[in-house]
């Protein structure tokens, strides 16, 4: 697989990894090797960072789009994201309140929805009845 697809598998920052990682492709093995047993610079990069962006925003509590409306564009280290945390800046404050909702709203229509499906196979167990 592409160093990227590796990358994104690990949970790590592609640019911030050693350049003979990038350099060529990954077997299934190699990553399996890699997760089984991280090496040093991968330790280092998962507990430090810089952090892809995802990684950025489930750690800030806060959307990918989030970000991007916060104007975060680059990768952030474990110390950069803590700092903001500890900051806890206007706009992440709201961006946080604003997802805190749209999961909220995403648990009950997944509810709702379960609701609705539940009460169709009963209708339709109690038809074959």
């Amino acid at each position: 697989m592409k160093p990227a697809t590796a990358a994104k598998k690990l949970d790590v920052y592609l640019p911030a990894t050693p350049a003979e990682f990038r350099a060529g492709s990954i077997t299934r093995t190699e990553l399996a090797a890699l997760q089984a047993d991280p090496p040093e610079w991968l330790r280092d990069l998962r507990a430090n960072g810089p952090h892809p962006k995802n990684l950025v925003a489930a750690k800030l509590g806060i959307s990918n789009s989030g970000l991007t409306r916060g104007e975060v564009t680059d990768a952030l280290t474990t110390a950069q994201i803590t700092a903001l945390l500890d900051e806890m800046p206007d706009w992440l404050a709201a961006e946080r309140a604003k997802h805190v909702e749209v999961l909220r709203e995403e648990r009950r229509v997944r509810s709702l929805h379960a609701d609705q499906r539940r009460e169709r196979e009963q209708a339709a167990a109690d038809q074959d009845e």
